[in-house]
């Protein structure tokens, strides 16, 4: 018994050693699994994350294709292969701002605004001071009619932070807000903005000139005149800034000026055959002023015969009824009767031996001219000819 007690008693102990053995070793072999099972999962990571890395550069290639094909029919007006792949590269890139902003211009080009609307004011809610997108939607709300909607976004695309290689962007957009301005008549706010843009563009000839064409459908004839002799200073042949030049100074009433560019635009283009009826009226108003500087007492008494005759004829075919009256700018209201009653007793005594010996005879026949052709210009319409230069004489020296 007391052996067999010994046997098991080391049989016991034997399998405790082991079992302590095999605990010690699973011990120090656990921070080895532990290890190759972190640098599996580790490499496994590393694994998905370069698939899902090489996964969106696929994509991304993808989107930059189609939307480099998608510039590139823009650029060519070629809205409709734009459009599909604008929308393509945006299945591979759905938040990217330039698709979005590319497939709305591209939308405009085939004429679908709501959608291209709808992109547009997203964008906007994203970047309020982008100036493309301000631009964009300023010519939709000016093809709606939105005119107040469509002067807020011009003007915020003109003070909008554009791309230094986009400059001509911001010029364009205030070139589109004054002809907007223009097209409703605000020609006050017109003005004002053409003068801003006046100081931008510099010395340039031919924006100059342009901005002389703005101003003078803006009825800025004082910045138009200034603008066409600045585009004149460099570029002193060019026929279209000397017509301007030229009308911008007869409606400034300033005729010797005007006749000295109109002169200039024919030698230039002698076809211009507005300049030419223009500078014709401009030369009679010229030499039928009998109040211009320079001249002499005879040469004033023979003008102021011709004009008093002019009036007589111009109010003998205006066909209005005796009883009819028409109240002329700056004089009472006078029928065409009254000045026929006025001009036929004081027609013998306008003759140059009269006006010689009476002096004062002259202001009074040409105080009579003047209201014949204002009052017959209000009845019977815009004169030509002579009659068309007394009334622009007769308004330049109104109140004097």
């Amino acid at each position: 018994m007391g052996g067999e007690c010994e046997v098991l008693s080391g049989s016991k102990d034997t399998m405790a050693a082991e079992k302590f053995f095999q605990y010690r070793l699973y011990l120090r072999q656990r921070p080895v699994m532990l290890a190759l099972l972190s640098g599996f999962t580790l490499l496994f990571i590393l694994g998905v994350t370069g698939l899902s890395r090489a996964y969106q550069a696929q994509r991304e290639a993808l989107g930059n294709r189609w939307f480099a094909r998608g510039v590139a029919d823009l650029n060519a007006k070629r809205f409709d292969a734009a459009v599909t792949e604008f929308r393509a590269a945006l299945l591979y890139s759905r938040d990217d701002y330039n698709y979005q902003l590319n497939l709305a211009e591209a939308l405009i080009g085939v004429h679908q605004t709501g959608q291209a609307s709808a992109y547009l004011l997203n964008l906007w809610d994203r970047e309020p001071e982008n100036g493309q997108v301000n631009l964009e939607l300023a010519r939709i709300a000016a093809q709606k009619g939105q005119t107040a909607d469509a002067v807020r976004y011009y003007h915020n695309a003109v003070y909008a932070a554009w791309p230094p290689d986009q400059e001509t962007q911001r010029r364009e957009a205030r070139l589109e807000l004054i002809q907007l301005l223009l097209r409703t008549n605000a020609k006050t706010q017109a003005q004002a903005e053409l003068i801003a843009l006046a100081e931008n563009v510099g010395d340039d000839p031919a924006q100059q000139a342009r901005i002389g064409d703005l101003f003078v459908r803006a009825a800025d004839y004082e910045h138009a005149l200034a603008a066409y002799r600045l585009s004149l200073k460099y570029d002193r042949h060019n026929s279209a800034a000397l017509t301007g030049a030229g009308y911008a100074a007869f409606e400034l009433g300033q005729y010797p000026v005007a006749e000295s560019y109109l002169q200039m635009a024919l030698s230039e283009n002698p076809n211009d055959t507005q300049a030419e009826e223009r500078l014709k009226i401009t030369q009679m108003v010229v030499r039928m002023d009998p109040f211009r500087n320079q001249i002499s007492s005879a040469e004033r008494n023979r003008i102021v015969v011709d004009a008093f005759a002019t009036a007589g004829e111009r109010l003998s075919q205006c066909p209005v009824p005796k009883s009819a009256n028409a109240a002329a700018a700056g004089s009472p209201p006078v029928s065409p009767a009254n000045l026929s009653d006025q001009w036929a007793p004081l027609k013998p005594q306008v003759t140059e031996r009269e006006l010689r010996r009476d002096p004062d005879l002259g202001q009074t026949a040409m105080d009579l001219v003047f209201r014949i052709e204002r009052q017959t210009s209000v009845v019977c319409g815009m004169p030509t000819g002579a009659d068309l230069a007394l009334l622009l004489i007769a308004k330049e020296h109104e109140g004097t």
